[in-house]
């Protein structure tokens, strides 16, 4: 019988994984779960991954390094129940030839819904239009009104968020354009999208949606030039990394009045107490709550289940990450 242990605190585990999820585990093995209230470090999780064939790893777990896997000798899977896998894989993993599926695409849909939520909104010009009639202005404001219709939206990566706002915005009478090094023109196209490069992109789009990884390239690709490239009256959204902004750059051209921006990330987080995105009128912010919140997390339990499901009929792993894929995620 395989042994399955759920590695997180216990305050986290009941946070994604509901009883029926853990119904669903044992009918594929022996399921333990860490008891602790508090993360495990390296010498907890050497304890709790002891003979373990599936580990299921989440937020606040240590690196699986060749410390704690001598513990689980027989281990071929680990699951990672939360973002990123970066966090969690080790060069030990990959010599050892256990696999690694991550649950991104559970926490790219409500990235992507959120992003959506972000444009509709946006384009209705609903933030300042809530402020105005709270105030009595019930018509002011009312013609910068636009609808999702006829207009151009640019996506920055087609990652598992990118790749589902697409998919999402196919549902609107509107141009997509595509901006991924790694996605061809068939693949864009089969998206429903159009490859174009980023400053071609930047020009013709109305709504700007960011949803490529923070890695070294990606680093400031929001910069005063790029900024600079972007229609006047566009939006510019960012529910990836705060890192992919240059948030001197993006206040400068707010302070112009020529953008407006839906910011969910920051770098650091939270912005400081007087960052100009707290008092800039064209500006929202939200705290980092896109993807997977409170009764959402759910989605990654159901998306581990499956992951494991898969990985013991001995089909496809939906969110399988390779070793050679590492260096480009978040």
């Amino acid at each position: 019988m395989k042994k399955i242990i759920l590695l997180m605190n216990a305050n986290q585990r009941k946070k994604i994984f509901k009883n029926d999820d853990l119904d669903q585990l044992s009918k594929f093995g022996e399921v333990s779960c860490n008891p602790d209230e508090k993360d495990p470090d390296t010498e907890r999780a050497k304890e709790l991954v002891k003979d373990a064939n599936i580990i299921i790893t989440s937020w606040g777990c240590p690196q699986l390094n060749k410390e704690i896997l001598d513990q689980a000798p027989n281990a071929k899977l680990i699951i990672h129940a939360a973002g990123s896998v970066k966090g969690i894989v080790s060069d030990e993993i990959w010599k050892r030839g256990i696999r690694v599926s991550g649950c991104a695409q559970a926490l790219g849909i409500g990235v992507a819904e959120t992003a959506l939520g972000f444009t509709i909104a946006s384009m209705k010009n609903m933030w300042k239009l809530a402020q105005n009639t709270k105030q009595g202005k019930w018509t002011e404001g009312r013609n910068d009104v636009r609808e999702v219709y006829s207009i151009t939206v640019g996506v920055i990566s087609a990652g598992r968020a990118g790749a589902h706002y697409i998919k999402l915005m196919k549902n609107f009478d509107v141009r997509v354009l595509l901006y991924d090094p790694f996605v061809n023109e068939k693949k864009a196209a089969a998206m429903g999208a159009e490859k174009t490069d980023l400053n071609e992109l930047l020009k013709e789009s109305d709504v700007v949606s960011i949803h490529a990884p923070s890695i070294p390239e990606t680093y400031h690709m929001f910069n005063s030039e790029t900024l600079a490239l972007m229609k006047d009256d566009a939006v510019l959204i960012n529910t990836a990394r705060g890192s992919l902004i240059d948030e001197q750059a993006l206040v400068a051209e707010l302070k112009k009045g020529r953008l407006f921006a839906c910011i969910d990330v920051t770098d650091p987080e939270p912005p400081t107490e007087d960052h100009p995105f707290r008092s800039l009128p064209n500006v929202v912010m939200t705290p980092h709550i896109a993807g997977a919140v409170t009764n959402g997390l759910n989605q990654i339990a159901k998306y581990a289940v499956n992951e494991i499901r898969a990985y013991l009929n001995g089909e496809a792993m939906d969110g399988e990450v390779l070793q050679s894929a590492i260096s480009n995620l978040a």
